[in-house]
């Protein structure tokens, strides 16, 4: 894997709720110098994201339900509609958390589809928070995704008791079985666990520390050609 390939798996993110426009600003800098796959900015920086990456080949994603998820589907609607407006290309939305755990499966399901029909052309990630959730449930959330005619299953939204495990990635890869992709996110912080991330079967890869990553992995590489030559 060459380091741009690397780069092309990541989300570069920051959603922290403490994080100030000139944070913002800096993440979207540090994407201007790598390919990464998008930004996942809050939804106040959507317009600001998009005029710095208007040049570059990286996506502008924002978040929707966030982090929560029991918002109401008019305003989840809302906020995804607001956001491609405002120039978002890429949607991460966080499932009605709530209404899956009551056993409401069909209005989680409908709210994916309603979301994603919406907003045809823009790439949707639906988290399903898998720390709340048993292993039959994650593959039951996974193929409502599905069905919901999301584009990717993520993990987690990195405000849970625990983010993404290589476990989980391999269950919903194996779940969707190509159907729909895969996005490993929470507490990955280092090129190690992004790597086992993406063996199980991670198409995404969401962290804050994506320069860091690569980074890493570059240094790895510069040390592996010293020692073979």
């Amino acid at each position: 894997m060459t380091v741009y390939e690397l780069a092309g798996y990541i989300d570069l993110s920051l959603l922290k709720p403490q994080a100030s426009k000139n944070e913002v600003e800096a993440l979207i800098q540090d994407a201007q110098k790598y390919p990464f796959a998008s930004v996942c900015i809050p939804p106040c920086y959507t317009g600001l994201a998009a005029k710095m990456l208007k040049e570059y080949p990286v996506k502008v994603g924002t978040v929707v339900g966030f982090p929560l998820g029991y918002q109401t589907t008019s305003v989840k609607l809302h906020e995804a509609r607001e956001a491609v407006e405002t120039g978002a290309e890429e949607i991460d939305m966080v499932m009605n958390i709530s209404g899956f755990k009551s056993g409401e499966l069909k209005m989680v399901q409908d709210e994916i589809l309603e979301i994603s029909s919406a907003i045809p052309q823009i790439v949707v990630k639906v988290i399903i928070e898998t720390c709340y959730l048993t292993d039959e449930e994650k593959a039951t959330a996974c193929k409502l995704v599905i069905d919901g005619g999301g584009d990717f299953v993520k993990t987690s939204t990195g405000f849970g008791h625990s983010g993404a495990t290589a476990d989980d990635v391999r269950l919903l890869a194996n779940t969707a079985a190509g159907r729909i992709k895969v996005k490993a996110s929470g507490g990955i912080k280092n090129l190690n666990n992004t790597l086992k991330m993406i063996e199980a079967g991670a198409n995404r890869i969401g962290t804050s520390a994506g320069v860091n990553i690569i980074t890493e992995y570059r240094r790895q590489r510069t040390e592996d050609r010293v020692k073979i030559f």
